[in-house]
Order: structure tokens, then C-alpha cells, then sequence
């Protein structure tokens, strides 16, 4: 434990300061040399039952990537155990799994038809050392550049292509080597059915896609067995006990297993080929890692203590594990979103349960050969095209429709059917490049008067290639008329700043007034940090990082006029205008479904506190209680106040909010008075609320300001001391009313206390000292660390 940290009062709390992201290395935070025996167990427990999860879902997928690729059904098994074992133990994503992807079967199932299964192999290892050298380059993040309209139109050609060929085989046939090939040759083939391979592959669909759909309480407990394994299992059983005439899986000794060879061919050709599988490979194991933060993030419990992916890391640790899997002649190795998924669900805390995931498939791919021998292709066919049909999802393309990038995932998609996933990805590529540089050059620019008043309104990006058009439309401004112009776009070149800024002297000399506004808060020039009407500065900055910043604000919005009724005015028409189209969708559902917050958050009413802001929240995530000094009254208390109270029943009881937050902060006007008059004026109403805080003041003095410290710093002085055992203090008085006391039995409920450095910009989490061993130190923004409710 940190002795910044260590509390001196058996009641107090230590408070643990907000580092980066990436304050924290690959080690596993969970497994901390100090964690108590208890919860040590709970979480390794965690994690076996998880790595179990995955396990079941990995072992059918496995084979039927291995089926749809052509390749050795063992080399599935292979990359699944490597990429468990080798990518979980060193990649920078502790909770992605990795294995054979179904991203990758296209990619695969072309390299063995050109070059073999034994130089695909050596291929796959090429791939790793690329990966290695890109790791050491600390390049990963420049993947996460290409659009995501490229990248889900990427998956879903291969998709599609997936679907198209494992269809072949539902129907009991053999599959093409190319769509086209396919798709011409399924009327033949739908002539020519195998019904018992029909029949199983439609018994494994459904139970694919009816069991997690089971209503009811056997629904929830049937739905923890995943229901990939149920499909297989379930048809398996089906083939075996009516003896159906199908092919199955067929394990060959492992005596007999092809390792990886040297590639044979055209130097380009090889050089396309590990290019394609290291673009593949490393774009959608860095999206995993970084869609499983997200899933991370969204939590509770000790997963939240898991630190943020270091991609670099993950790419090395993808490298190692491709390098290992295709020397020992397995499929090349990728972060995979569904095991991921499940990971992640299934409650996993450290990387250990993805290198158990990986023990258990070798365990299976050496005892088990015999039950997997019985699987019917057919099923596994199934599986595989199911997984394929759900790559094409319908989220993405309402996604990019919405962003209007339909055009970029629609070529890429085709690309990948019609010629191959490298050339797909480039089209792609080019698509998305040409669709910005059409939309940068494109600028509409419209003149129109009203009363007496002309405005010039500019929508899009401002560059040198719309200065002409910009120039005419200024000059259709009579001499001598008030000009408002507004900038709907959040670029400027320094042609158009140039531009603006002479027209406006001109007009302005001839005895005409202009005014140029920005219609969203993010409108300026940060290039030359002022506005064009600032003839007395300097000249604009041409060289690189932000100019003086005294004139951004001509460039976001006008002057406000003073006074209460036209400021409040001037904010409501800019909402309207700017804020409100960008959350109507949302608010609009909200309205629908009804607010559901996870947590209370009550704080102080001072107007320097946005809570939106310091916990990055929007709308319908908050339900926010404000008072002054962010006190919460004790119940039945003389001069009590029902108002605290009845915003916490029915934060509790009615919306069934998971925690309630304390949030004290610097400076706070409340803990100065109580530090200056002690019970203060009883008689004025702010004197008689004000007594609320007494607890707290008496805290104080029983500690001597020992009970909670900043981790990094002491506190800077006795109001800010009296403000950190305010905290405490009031997370005591929640645990004092009924509805919280019943939540907190429950297990339903948890209390965090909190505190916000104004001027330093800087949010504090509490932590009650000595609990878990690691001494208050945490990592993350705000609000992901799970914290323990005083005790």
C-alpha cells in the first residue's frame, strides 16, 4: 500500500488520484501480491469459469473455420490453444481472445489454393514477423486510421463470401473456389439436395438461433451453456443415433500433422500475401481490443480494474502467436469478437482465463479426438455460414447510412466479393479518400436578406477552392448594410481566412458593420487564433501549433448581450440550433422508454460543478440531486429537509439505480461558512441548512484532517480538508436512510464519495484504505473503478 495512502482512522477513506489510460502495463491488476486469500479465489474463480465459456464456444467454431478454409480440421484446434495461450499471455488486451477468425477464412482459404496448406503456413508466420516489426514501430494506432465504413464493409464481403460457400455444403455438396463460382453453381446444386445434410444443418440452425431465445427462467439458466456448442452437440447426437450416411470430422494422428514449409512462387505474389493476412490480421485484432475497452468500460466489478489495451503490445503479442501458430501448422491468429464478447460476459478478470481457454483446447485436442470424430461437417457448415450471414450486420449499415458513408462499405463489399479482401480494402481505401476530399471542397454558400439585416450563410469546410465562390457572394452585400456571416463547418484555410478578413475591412470602411458567427462552438481557425476582424493583431500564424487564443470567441458565436431574459434567450436559440439536432434521436428515445439511470449523483449546486462533463455522461445516465455543500440530511433530524430524501426513494426504490455518488469540491462557499461561523445564522434559511453540516465539521476535528488524503499531494488547506470529511460524511448519512440501508443489504446498491479540484481540472475517487491492497491506486477516467461502500 501506498503510504500516501494509508489512512490513519479505522473509519476513514483513502482518496486515489485519476492517472492515464495507459499508466498501467499488461500486468493484470487483479492479481496484486497483496489481494486478501478471500478475494483471490473469487477471482480466479472468475476466471475459470469464464476461460470454460469460451472454451465450448471455441471448440466448434475452431473446426468449422478450419472447414470453411480447406485447410487440416487440426490446424483450428492449433491456432485456437496458441492464440489462448500465446496472444493471452503476451498481448496488451488481457481479456481479448484470440484464435482462428472468421475474418480470416477468405484470406486463408485463397492462400491454400494457390500456394498449399504447408507454404500458407509459412506464410502465416511471415505475417507474425511483420506484425513484430509494426509492434516495434509503434504503428498500431495508425491502423485504427482506416475508416470503419471500410473495415465492416471488409467483414462483410467476407461474410457473404463465407455464407455463399458453406451453403455448398448444407446442401450436401462441395463448394467453388470463388462467389461467382458459387453462385452459378447453386441451382445445380439445389437439384441435386442431400437430405440428410439438409436435416442436420436445419436442426443445427435452429438450436443455433432458438436456444438463446428459451423464454422464461429455463431460458436464463439454458442460456449460460453456449449455444454454438448446443447446435454442434445437438446434431451431433441427432446424426449419431439415426446412423444418417454423412461426412465428419476426421482427426488424423498428430504424428502425421503438416508443419509450416517455405512458400513457392512469384516474390510479389508472397509479398501480397503476407501483406493481406498482417493487414487482416492486425486491423481486426486492434478493433476487438479496442471494442473490448468499450465492453470493459460499460461495467462494474473488478473488471473495471483491468487497464485500457496497449495496442502496440497487442500487435506484438498477435505477432508471436501467428509466428507460433503457423509454425506448428495452425490458421493464421486474430483477436475474435465473439469469444471476446463472451469473455467479458461470462465475468473474466485477468488475462488468465483466455490462456485456460487455450489449456482446455489442447486438453480436447488430445483426449477428445474420438467425440469430435463424430461431428457431421454439415453441422459445422451450418455453424460457420451462420456466422458469416451475422457479419453483414444490419447495425453497421443504418451506421453508415446515418454518416452517409453507405458508398465507401458498399464498394469495399463488393471488392472483397468480386476480387479478393486486400483489393476490396484498397477500393475501399480510395472510395472513403475521395468521398473527404469531396466533402472538404464542398461548400455551399447562399445569400439571403432579412429586415434589413443580410446574411451570408457558408455550410461546409472553408477552403482555398471555395474562396471564389465566397468573394462573389460577399459583394452581393449592398455598401453600407449590417452583414451577419455565418460559418456552418469547422475549417478554415488561410486563402478564406485572408478572404474574410478583407472584405470585412472593406465593408466596414465603406460605413456597412459585419458579423461573423460560428454556427457550432468547434468553428474557428486554430492556425491563426483570431477572427478576421482583428486588424490591430499580428498577422495570422503560418507555422505550426495554435495562435493566440484572445479571439477565438469572435469566431464561435457573437457577443452575448447582458441581462438574465436575452442570455438565457441567446443560449436557448443556439441549442436549437446547434446541440439540439445532434441529440433528438436520443432524447427522442429517451422519451420513449422512459428515463433508467444507473446512478444517483448528488453534488453541490455551485454553477463551476458541470457533472455532465467530469463523469462524460449524457443524457438519461444521471440522476442529479444539487443542494448547497451537497449535504445529504440525516432522516427524522430537526429542520430536516424531505426534498434530499425523497430524491433518493425514488432514485432507489422507483428508477433502481445501481450506486449513488457523493461529489464534494474545491473551494466549496457551504464548507467555508461552516469553517467561519461553525452553526452560522439559524435564522435565515441558509444558516438552519447549513447545520446539516455540523457532522462534518466535528469529523475534522476528531481526525485532524487525517481521515482522507489525496494520493500525490496533501490536502492545501483546513476548507479543503473540511470538504474531503464532508464527503465521508454524507456517504455515512445515505447509509442512514431506509431505501439505502434495504439496497445496500441487498447487494443492489453501492455508495461512492468523490471530489473535484476545480482549478486543477482534477476528479478524485474515494477508496476505503486497506481493503484490497493496492492502496487507493487505480487507473481510468473517473467512474470506472468500482468502489467499496463505507462500512
Amino acid at each position: 500500500m501506498s503510504s500516501a495512502c494509508v489512512p490513519t482512522h479505522p473509519e476513514s477513506l483513502g482518496l486515489a488520484r485519476a492517472t492515464t489510460p495507459h499508466a498501467v502495463t499488461g500486468a493484470d491488476r487483479s492479481q496484486h501480491p497483496t489481494t486478501p486469500p478471500g478475494r483471490r479465489r473469487r477471482l480466479v474463480g472468475a476466471d475459470l469459469s469464464a476461460s470454460v465459456a469460451v472454451f465450448l464456444i471455441a471448440l466448434p467454431l475452431s473446426l468449422g473455420i478450419a472447414l470453411a478454409t480447406g485447410a487440416p480440421l487440426q490446424a483450428g484446434l492449433v491456432a485456437a490453444a496458441v492464440g489462448g495461450v500465446v496472444a493471452g499471455r503476451l498481448g496488451g488486451c488481457p481479456l481479448q481472445v484470440s484464435g482462428p477468425a472468421a475474418g480470416l477464412t477468405v484470406v486463408t482459404a485463397d492462400l491454400i489454393h494457390r500456394y498449399g496448406w504447408r507454404a500458407t503456413c509459412g506464410i502465416t508466420v511471415l505475417a507474425g514477423l511483420a506484425q513484430l516489426g509494426l509492434g516495434c514501430l509503434r504503428v498500431a494506432r495508425t491502423a485504427l486510421a482506416v475508416s470503419p465504413a471500410v473495415v465492416h464493409g471488409m467483414l462483410a464481403g467476407i461474410g457473404v463470401t463465407i455464407a455463399v460457400a458453406q451453403l455448398h455444403i448444407v446442401l450436401g455438396g462441395t463448394p467453388q473456389s470463388s462467389v461467382l463460382a458459387n453462385v452459378l453453381a447453386l441451382p445445380a446444386q439445389l437439384a441435386n439436395l442431400h437430405p440428410a445434410a439438409v436435416a442436420i444443418s436445419a436442426l443445427t440452425l435452429a438450436l443455433l438461433l432458438g436456444w438463446p431465445r428459451i423464454p422464461g427462467r429455463a431460458g436464463r439458466l439454458l442460456g449460460t451453456v453456449p449455444a454454438a456448442l448446443v447446435a454442434v452437440a445437438g446434431a451431433t447426437a441427432a446424426a449419431s443415433l439415426t446412423g444418417l450416411a454423412l461426412s465428419r470430422v476426421d482427426l488424423p494422428s498428430w504424428s502425421s500433422h503438416a508443419l509450416a514449409g517455405l512458400p513457392e512462387g512469384p516474390v510479389l505474389g508472397i509479398a501480397a500475401a503476407v501483406l493481406t493476412t498482417t493487414l487482416v490480421c492486425s486491423v481486426q485484432s486492434l478493433l476487438g481490443a479496442v471494442a473490448v475497452d468499450k465492453l470493459v468500460a460499460g461495467g462494474t466489478g473488478p473488471q473495471s480494474r483491468v487497464g485500457r489495451s496497449d495496442l502496440d503490445r497487442e500487435l506484438l503479442g498477435q505477432g508471436a502467436a501467428n509466428i507460433v501458430s503457423g509454425a506448428f501448422g495452425g490458421l493464421p491468429v486474430a483477436g475474435v469478437a465473439v469469444r471476446s464478447s463472451a469473455n467479458v460476459k461470462s465475468g473474466a478478470v485477468s488475462r488468465n482465463s483466455t490462456m485456460l481457454h487455450g489449456v482446455f483446447v489442447v486438453v480436447a485436442a488430445l483426449l477428445m479426438v474420438p467425440v469430435l470424430d463424430l461431428i457431421p461437417l454439415a453441422s459445422l457448415a451450418a455453424l460457420v455460414m451462420a456466422v458469416g450471414i451475422q457479419m453483414v450486420s444490419l447495425h453497421h449499415i443504418r451506421t453508415v447510412t446515418r454518416h452517409r458513408e453507405v458508398l465507401v462499405y458498399a464498394v469495399t463489399t463488393l471488392g472483397v466479393v468480386l476480387l479478393g479482401v486486400l483489393e476490396g480494402v484498397v477500393l475501399g481505401v480510395a472510395v472513403a479518400v475521395a468521398l473527404a476530399l469531396h466533402r472538404l471542397a464542398r461548400t455551399r454558400i447562399t445569400h439571403e436578406e432579412k429586415g434589413g439585416v443580410h446574411h451570408v450563410h457558408v455550410r461546409g469546410q472553408l477552403t482555398f477552392l471555395a474562396v471564389p465562390r465566397l468573394s462573389r457572394v460577399l459583394h452581393l452585400v449592398p455598401q453600407g448594410a449590417h452583414a451577419v456571416v455565418e460559418l456552418h463547418g469547422s475549417f478554415m484555410d488561410h486563402a478564406a481566412y485572408e478572404s474574410l478578413r478583407d472584405w470585412r475591412r472593406g465593408h466596414t470602411a465603406q460605413g456597412g458593420s459585419a458579423e461573423l458567427t460560428g454556427c457550432r462552438a468547434g468553428v474557428r481557425s486554430p492556425e491563426y487564433g483570431h477572427g478576421p476582424g482583428d486588424s490591430d493583431r499580428p498577422g495570422p500564424r503560418t507555422g505550426h501549433g495554435p495562435g493566440p487564443r484572445a479571439g477565438l470567441g469572435a469566431w464561435r458565436r457573437p457577443a452575448r448581450p447582458t441581462g438574465g431574459r436575452h442570455e438565457l434567450a441567446h443560449g436557448i436559440s443556439a441549442f436549437q440550433r446547434d446541440t439540439a439536432p445532434l441529440v433528438r434521436e436520443e432524447l427522442a428515445r429517451l422519451a420513449r422508454e422512459g428515463q433508467r439511470p444507473s446512478q444517483l449523483f448528488l453534488t453541490c449546486a455551485d454553477s463551476r460543478l458541470v457533472t455532465s462533463m467530469i463523469t462524460s455522461s449524457g443524457p438519461g445516465d444521471l440522476f442529479v440531486v444539487r443542494n448547497v455543500g451537497n449535504l445529504v440530511p440525516l432522516p427524522g433530524e430537526e429542520n430536516g429537509d424531505d426534498s434530499v430524501a425523497a430524491a433518493i426513494e425514488y432514485a432507489v426504490d422507483v428508477l433502481k439505480v445501481r450506486s449513488i455518488t457523493v461529489c464534494g469540491h474545491s473551494g466549496c462557499g457551504a464548507m467555508q461558512a461552516l469553517l467561519g461561523s461553525g452553526t452560522g445564522d439559524t435564522a435565515t434559511p441558509l444558516g438552519r441548512w447549513l447545520r446539516h453540516g455540523l457532522p462534518s465539521l466535528a469529523r475534522l476535528a476528531d481526525e485532524g484532517g487525517a481521515g482522507v488524503r489525496l494520493t500525490g499531494r496533501a490536502a492545501a488547506d483546513a476548507a479543503e480538508r473540511l470538504c474531503l470529511a464532508n464527503v465521508v460524511q454524507q456517504l455515512e448519512h445515505l447509509r442512514a436512510h431506509d431505501s439505502v440501508a434495504r439496497a445496500l443489504a441487498a447487494g443492489a446498491l453501492e455508495l461512492h464519495g468523490m471530489y473535484f479540484h476545480v482549478g486543477e481540472a482534477q476528479a478524485y475517487l474515494l477508496r476505503r484504505g486497506g481493503t484490497d491492497g493496492e492502496g487507493g491506486v487505480f487507473e481510468g477516467v473517473p467512474g470506472t473503478e468500482e468502489l467499496p461502500s463505507p462500512a
